[in-house]
C-alpha cells in the first residue's frame, strides 16, 4: 500500500504557498511531537548517539594528531609557490551553513507538520553524513600529507628555501603553519559542504516531489541550490590555493556520497512514492492500521458472542388460539388413559 506522507509539499498543482502544507493527511498533524514522542524517538536510537560521540572524538583526535610529512623536493617546488592566502569561507562558517543552515529547515517543517520522526531521523542522518565524511577527510589527509599549492611561504616565509642533504626541505617557518600545509588532500571545506548541503538538498528533493514524473523543473532549482553553493565553496578554495583541483574533487566526491547512503538510512530515495517522508513515519502507519484492524476483530468476536438466539415463539391462529402441539410421548399417554377407560 502506498502513504501519502502528510509533509508532502506539492499535490497535483503545486504553488509556493503550500510549500509547508500537506495536501492529504494520514494522521492529524500534532500527533507525534517532541512533547508526546520525542523521549522515545531518541531512546529508540541511543545507539545512534552514542556512535556519534564516538565520531567526534575520533575527529578531534584526527585534527591534534600531525600528518605525514611527505617528501617535498627543490623540483616539486614550482607547483607549491602559490601565494599564501586568507580564507574566502572562514573555517568558523562551514558548520553554520553546512550544519545549522539543514537543521534550521528541519524545523520549519517541523514546525509546520509536527513529526517529530522527520525532525529526528533528519537531524540524525544530517549529524551522521557531516561527522563520517569529517572522519574520513581528515584520515586521508594525516596519512596522505600532500603539501598545498602554497606550500613554499609555508615552509619558507622569508623565500629562503634550504634543503637536506636528499633534497628534502628544511623548513624554518611556524610549525602549525607547516603542519598545515601538508593538509592538501582531499578539501574539508569541499567535503563538509556537500556532505550538509548534499544531504539538505536530497531532503528537498522528497519533499517537494522533485522527482513526480510532471516535469515541474522549477523544482530542480530548489534542489540544485544547495549543491550550488557547495560548489562555490569548492571553487574559493582553489582560487585561495589552499587545494589543488584534485583535492576539491575529491572532497566533492566525498562528501556527496556519504550524504546519499546516509539519507537513505532513514528516508526512501526521493523518486520513490514515498520519498517525502521517513521509513519510521509509514512504518508508524503501518502499526496503526494493524493495531485498528486488530482492536476491529476483538470488537466483532464480542458482539457475536453476547447475541442470544430467543426460542422461536408459536403462532396463533385466525381465531386467537394457539394450536396445541402434541409430540410423541404425549400422544401414547392419552392412548394409555383411553384403554383404561375403557
Amino acid at each position: 500500500m502506498a502513504w501519502r506522507y502528510p509533509g508532502s509539499l506539492f499535490g497535483s498543482r503545486w504553488n509556493f504557498s503550500s510549500v509547508f502544507q500537506g495536501t492529504i493527511r494520514e494522521v492529524e498533524p500534532g500527533c507525534h511531537t517532541i512533547k508526546s514522542h520525542g523521549v522515545q524517538v531518541a531512546r529508540d536510537h541511543k545507539h545512534d548517539w552514542l556512535i556519534l560521540l564516538l565520531l567526534v572524538m575520533l575527529e578531534i583526535i584526527l585534527l591534534v594528531i600531525h600528518p605525514f610529512y611527505r617528501f617535498v623536493g627543490k623540483d616539486m617546488m614550482d607547483d607549491l609557490k602559490y601565494p599564501l592566502k586568507d580564507n574566502t569561507v572562514p573555517v568558523w562558517a562551514v558548520p553554520i551553513y553546512a550544519v545549522l543552515l539543514p537543521i534550521v529547515i528541519f524545523i520549519l517543517f517541523y514546525l509546520r507538520r509536527r513529526d517529530v520522526y522527520d525532525l529526528h531521523h533528519s537531524i540524525l542522518g544530517l549529524l551522521f553524513s557531516v561527522l563520517i565524511t569529517a572522519v574520513i577527510t581528515d584520515a586521508i589527509k594525516d596519512a596522505v600529507g600532500r603539501p598545498r599549492p602554497d606550500f613554499f611561504w609555508r615552509c619558507f616565509p622569508d623565500g629562503k628555501d634550504v634543503y637536506d642533504q636528499w633534497g628534502d626541505v628544511i623548513c624554518h617557518g611556524k610549525d602549525s603553519i607547516i603542519r598545515e600545509g601538508h593538509k592538501s588532500f582531499p578539501s574539508g571545506h569541499t567535503s563538509w559542504s556537500f556532505a550538509g548541503l548534499g544531504f539538505l538538498s536530497l531532503y528537498l528533493s522528497g519533499k517537494i516531489q522533485a522527482f513526480d514524473r510532471k516535469g515541474h523543473v522549477a523544482k530542480l532549482c530548489i534542489v540544485f541550490l544547495p549543491l550550488l553553493a557547495a560548489s562555490l565553496v569548492g571553487v574559493s578554495r582553489v582560487d585561495d590555493y589552499w587545494h589543488h583541483w584534485q583535492d576539491v574533487f575529491a572532497g566533492g566526491l566525498l562528501g556527496l556520497v556519504v550524504a546519499f547512503f546516509c539519507y537513505l538510512q532513514f528516508f526512501p530515495p526521493p523518486y520513490d512514492n514515498n520519498g517525502s517522508g521517513p521509513y519510521a513515519y509509514f512504518k508508524m502507519l503501518e502499526e496503526l492500521r494493524a493495531n485498528r484492524e486488530a482492536a476491529h476483530s476483538v470488537n466483532v468476536q464480542d458482539a457475536q458472542g453476547m447475541e442470544v438466539v430467543l426460542p422461536q415463539q408459536p403462532s396463533r391462529n385466525n381465531k386467537g388460539f394457539m394450536p396445541l402441539s402434541l409430540d410423541h410421548d404425549a400422544t401414547d399417554s392419552l392412548d394409555q388413559m383411553e384403554d383404561g377407560r375403557r
